[in-house]
């Protein structure tokens, strides 16, 4: 199994601490690296050829604004509210505030988002080891593993109407990232035969996380990993050096 799931159940903040604070602001990061997340997931889209964090392709949802991330400005997306005044950050903001801090999982939301991120980690030197590149669109990871090979690729689904390790197999996957309502025991042993790690989204319930730790998943994404890490016992401190941020 690839050394970004460690041997330890991860804990990793979706969007941040979307719970806690708006989801992927840099506050959000901020705050999931001083409770001591193992990774952090955020979204990415193209906007005029720079990656903005954002997860909806369009803006109403979460910021002041309206329309299409891809079809505005930077300049005008720069000048939205995010949430309690935040501005929506650049994926390159995000890695200067977080890097060495903890493992990242950039999931390539955007068209065309998977090779300007991998040349960006490249760019950057960052450490295969820590961080994941994860998409609904299987078509980014093919794009992502001819570009940067050396960064695992997670395979999401949502809705399951066949089998998932054949379609993460050829994508050549280090994990199935799964929907908490498609989880089953034989679906965590079928991907675990095959050699790739289980995710699972989005947990929030600790005794659900915990119980999907008894079946041996590997981690879990959730909008409160305070609650998670204090339910496993795991204090900031702890889980940064267990992951070896340096």
């Amino acid at each position: 199994m690839h050394p970004f799931f460690g041997t330890d159940f991860l804990c990793i903040g979706h969007r941040g601490t979307s719970g806690l604070a708006p989801e992927n602001t840099l506050p959000a990061f901020q705050r999931a690296v001083e409770l001591g997340v193992d990774a952090i997931e955020l979204d990415v889209h193209l906007c005029e050829g720079e990656l903005v964090v954002i997860h909806d392709d369009d803006l109403a949802r979460t910021t002041s604004g309206r329309g299409r991330v891809a079809t505005s400005t930077l300049a005008r997306l720069r000048e939205l509210d995010a949430g309690d005044g935040n501005r929506i950050p650049l994926l390159t903001e995000v890695l200067d505030r977080v890097a060495d801090r903890c493992a990242l999982n950039i999931e390539l939301k955007g068209e065309g988002t998977a090779g300007p991120v991998a040349d960006l980690l490249r760019t950057r030197g960052a450490d295969p080891d820590r961080h994941l590149l994860s998409a609904f669109d299987h078509g980014e990871l093919v794009i992502a593993r001819a570009a940067a090979p050396e960064f695992p690729r997670g395979a999401l689904f949502g809705r399951l109407d066949r089998d998932p390790v054949p379609a993460a197999r050829a994508l050549d996957a280090a994990s199935v990232n799964l929907h908490r309502r498609t989880l089953t025991p034989d679906r965590v042993e079928a991907i675990h035969a095959a050699g790739m790690a289980v995710l699972v989204y989005t947990v929030n319930e600790v005794e659900d996380a915990l119980g999907m730790h008894d079946l041996g998943v590997n981690g879990v994404f959730t909008d409160y990993p305070d609650r998670l890490l204090a339910a496993l016992g795991r204090t900031a401190q702890g889980v940064n050096e267990g992951r070896g941020s340096g």
